[in-house]
Parts: C-alpha cells; structure tokens; sequence
C-alpha cells in the first residue's frame, strides 16, 4: 500500500466528515451513550422483577432499603443520559444548567412513573399467562418471553417519547428490536393487558392506538399505507387503532391511519387490512389454494 493512495482515502474521508451528521472532529456536541442507556434498562429490570436477572439481591433484603438504593442509581445514570440527549438538541441557545434543571425535572418525572408502569406490566404478565396455553408460570414469562420483554422496554421508552426526550426512546426500542424482533415504536399509544405471542417479525407504528386486552401474533403489522410524503407526515395520524379485546393472528397486516379495528374482533392470518373493520367482525382470507403432491415412486420400489 502507498502513501499516496493512503492519503487519497484519509483525504476523501477527511472531506466526507465535513458533513454536520459527523461531528466527532467538532467541540461542543452532545451525544447519549448506547451502551448506559441499555445499562439503564437492565438496571430497571432488575428494579422491578429483583433475582430474576440478577444473583446480586439477597433474598432476605429488606425491600425498601433496596428500592431506595437501585433508584439512586437509577436516577444518577440517567440524569447524565437524559442530559446528553437534551443537551444533542438543545446546546445552541440555552446555557447547560438549564438543560441539566430540564434533565432533573425529566428523571424525577419518570421515576415517579416506575410503580405505575410496573403495574402495567404485571397485567401484561398476566395477558401473557392467560393467552398462552404453552406458558407454564407468569415467572417463565418475565424471564424468558421475548414479547414480554418488548412491551418492558417500550413503557419505559414511551415515558421519553412523551417527555420529548430526543434520541432515548429509539435507542430503548431499537435495543428491544435487535433483541426480539418486536418493532414497536415508542410514540404508539397500548393499553393494559397486552400480549405479543411469539414475538418475531411483528412491526408497530408510532402513531398506533391499541386498546385493552389486545392480543396479537408474529408477524403482525401495524403500519401506514403509505409514506411517499415523507417527513410531511410527521406528527399526523398514520398507523391503524386497534379497539379492546382485539385478536390479530400471523402475519396478517393492518394499515392507515383511518383504520380502526372494532372491539372484539379477530383477524386471521395473513389478512390485509386498509379500512375500517366493524366490532366484533371475524376477518378471514378466502380462496387460497394448497396444493400438496406426493413423492415420485422410483422404478422397481413399491408404494405401502
């Protein structure tokens, strides 16, 4: 190799980190850490289901004293995440103690959220074990259920959706994604009781609505009918509401965000769904054709 051609690609790469989407070679810039924000995550598990993703929580701790010390933790690691975020938008006009008083108030917010949001999530346990009859205790679900986790994640990150935190809540549910399978966007708006069977390939848009005891199978999609326009569609209604005690079984597709899907209605799978389906409707494809051939028998072998 050259030490033309070295300087040839440093050069052409030099020049490409002029771009503003690059500014490891500019002060000033602020960035959240992926890896502390997925600490963070795991820290909160811990929190809410103690000794089942850590050894380190002796079973005979007083519960408050643990508590209090996993939430001081929890709320200095993401003081400094939440600021980072804040700070990546807002570094320009406001001065850094105003976006760590931001920070602060954000964090405290969310963490008077927690004991509701664990409530959530025992009656998402709860939806797991009632729909799944292979689920041999809620305990196998916390542990183990890649959907359960998925749900897990995005509460939290929907908390920073809320709170307008940039960049947090996609990298949570991006995480979750990597993890699952589930693609479930952080602005999209579940109700209690929920339960994705299965987990893999299931996408659920931003501006999405479910409802209450809302039960749904691998490779759902809850998506928009189209996106051509872009960012002109930022902010608007996109992505399909789905009423209570709505069954949407494999691979089926619900799009627009006109769709409404009434309250008890089952969806078969591989259903395509652009309008609105009435309450208590069941949803099938029809004329689908299976052919099945038999092997070919070879010469001087015989059939049973």
């Amino acid at each position: 190799m050259s030490n033309e051609f070295m300087e040839d690609v440093v050069g052409r790469i030099a020049k490409n980190y002029e771009a503003p989407e690059i500014f490891v070679t500019k002060p000033g810039h602020h960035f959240p850490d992926r890896d502390q924000i997925i600490r963070i995550i795991e820290e909160i598990r811990c929190l809410m289901f103690p000794r089942y993703f850590s050894s380190d929580v002796p079973a005979d701790m007083d519960p408050e004293y643990f508590i209090a010390g996993e939430l001081m933790k929890i709320r200095a690691d993401l003081r400094d995440q939440v600021f980072e975020s804040l700070a990546f938008r807002d570094c320009g006009p406001q001065t850094h103690k105003e976006i760590h008083q931001h920070a602060d108030e954000v964090v405290d917010r969310f963490l008077a959220k927690l004991p509701d949001i664990q409530a959530l999530l025992l009656k998402d346990v709860q939806a797991a074990f009632d729909g799944d009859p292979a689920a041999q205790s809620k305990e196998e679900i916390i542990f183990s259920y890649p959907g359960f986790f998925a749900i897990f994640v995005y509460r939290l990150a929907h908390e920073f959706y809320l709170e307008k935190v940039p960049l947090m809540h996609r990298i949570m549910t991006e995480y979750a994604h990597s993890a699952t399978g589930v693609d479930l966007n952080a602005g999209a708006t579940v109700g209690e009781y929920f339960f994705i069977d299965h987990a893999t390939g299931v996408v659920i848009g931003e501006t999405t609505i479910i409802g209450d005891h809302v039960k749904i199978y691998q490779g759902v999609t809850l998506g928009a009918l189209s996106t051509r326009a872009g960012q002109a569609l930022a902010g608007k209604k996109r992505h399909p509401t789905i009423q209570d005690n709505v069954t949407i079984y494999s691979n089926a597709s619900v799009l627009g965000g006109e769709t409404v899907v009434g309250e008890g209605t089952i969806i078969g799978g591989s259903a395509f769904v652009t309008s609105s389906i009435p309450a208590g409707s069941r949803v099938s494809v029809k004329n689908q054709e299976i052919s099945v051939r038999g092997p070919k028998v070879c010469p001087g072998s015989f059939e049973i």
